[in-house]
């Protein structure tokens, strides 16, 4: 067993050691981008309003693109390989959705506070995922899987 450090209780490094808790990890990391992919390519007339409703047009493009960013990213992640990719196309898919649909700035009042908490959240997960690709990478390193 690796040693993590001295004030580290035995169970946590038996849970951070175990050899699911990446894979596991990985998948809660990205379930949202992979559970929004299906949906859209489930109801691709909603996922094409949705995305001309943000002003993209030719909705049906980037409803395509958005299914193809989060499906693919999504996937990437999940199974370890190119989880760089993975999490990079899903990070600046993530930080341009935040900017284009809660721009704080433009608001006053309670549609502010609750555009900038979301646009918080998002921020939190481009986190998520810089730190998803960091692990990856250093697992590689060491050889683990």
């Amino acid at each position: 067993m690796q040693e993590f450090g001295r004030e580290d209780p035995v169970w946590v490094d038996r849970i951070l050691d175990w050899r699911w808790t990446w894979l596991l990890a990985r998948t809660a990391m990205v379930v949202i981008f992979l559970v929004s992919a299906i949906l859209k390519s489930l109801d691709f007339h909603a996922a094409v309003l949705e995305q001309e409703e943000m002003g993209l047009h030719p909705g049906a493009f980037w409803a395509g693109l958005t299914i193809a960013v989060q499906g693919i990213g999504s996937l990437l992640v999940i199974s370890g390989r190119f989880v760089w990719l993975g999490a990079g196309a899903l990070g600046v898919f993530t930080a341009i959705a935040a900017v284009m649909a809660h721009g704080f700035w433009t608001l006053e009042g309670q549609e502010r506070f609750v555009a900038m908490n979301v646009f918080l959240e998002h921020m939190g997960l481009i986190g998520g995922l810089v730190m998803t690709a960091l692990v990856a990478e250093h697992a590689k390193r060491e050889g683990r899987p």
